[in-house]
């Protein structure tokens, strides 16, 4: 199927991928922002079967049961949801992808930090590496400014669909329409009612422990990552 015939007219296989259960978090992509070669610059490299995948996000024709049965259509559908997902993180930077994603985050689409001291703020997606395949999108609170898993664990969707910077992004050009209530609330453990030496809120707090400071997977992490996932594969695999 060529890119020409392709031209989706009221849906297609981008707002399939969207519609599909725990891909709550995409927005639709537009068709005039896959086709400008300009923004899918450096990508071409990362996919064995670039012009098939993006010859299939750009159709205007949904995939049938046979098509999912059919091993040499999942090796081009699963690039094909990578190389969505690439574009995807490229575009919601944008004005409009950043105004769609606005209206998600409104919404609660994203769903509400699990820290009770943040009374259910609206969360924002982001991912820890830029990196496909290092680890499943996460959550920020533009509160506590804490990353978390989501409640709806999305399985099949990667960090890398929404990049490391996208809240921040988010939050510079929202500034006024987004209100974040100051985080001015903080939980101080005690036993008995007395505060615990050397803990938060403690008299004799220790200030000397080192805090790392982390916005994303550092090399070292990224190692461990993929240690932990080549294992974790293998262990699967003996179960299989």
């Amino acid at each position: 199927m060529s890119r020409e015939s392709s031209i989706s007219e009221g849906g297609g296989w981008v707002q399939w991928f969207c519609a599909m259960e725990d891909h709550q978090f995409l927005c639709e992509v537009d068709d005039e922002f896959i086709r400008d070669n300009f923004n899918l610059y450096g990508l071409k490299s990362k996919f064995n079967f670039y012009n098939e995948a993006l010859d299939l996000i750009l159709s205007s024709e949904t995939p049938d049961d046979e098509d999912l049965e059919d091993e040499r259509f999942l090796e081009v559908y699963q690039e094909a949801t990578d190389l969505y997902g690439l574009i995807h993180a490229r575009f919601i930077i944008t004005a409009k992808g950043l105004s769609m994603m606005k209206e998600k985050y409104l919404g609660g689409k994203f769903g509400a930090c699990p820290r009770v001291l943040c009374e259910r703020q609206n969360v924002l997606p982001v991912g820890m590496s830029e990196e496909l395949r290092t680890s499943r999108v996460k959550v920020f609170c533009p509160r506590c400014e804490e990353v978390y898993i989501p409640k709806k664990k999305c399985p099949d969707v990667d960090g890398a669909y929404f990049g490391c910077s996208f809240p921040s992004i988010f939050l510079m050009n929202f500034i006024q329409e987004v209100q974040i209530p100051a985080n001015n609330q903080t939980y101080v453990p005690r036993v008995f009612g007395f505060r615990i030496y050397k803990k938060k809120g403690s008299r004799y707090q220790d200030t000397q422990q080192k805090v790392a400071e982390i916005t994303h997977y550092s090399e070292e992490q990224l190692k461990k990552l993929r240690g932990k996932n080549d294992q974790q594969a293998k262990e699967d695999y003996v179960q299989k």
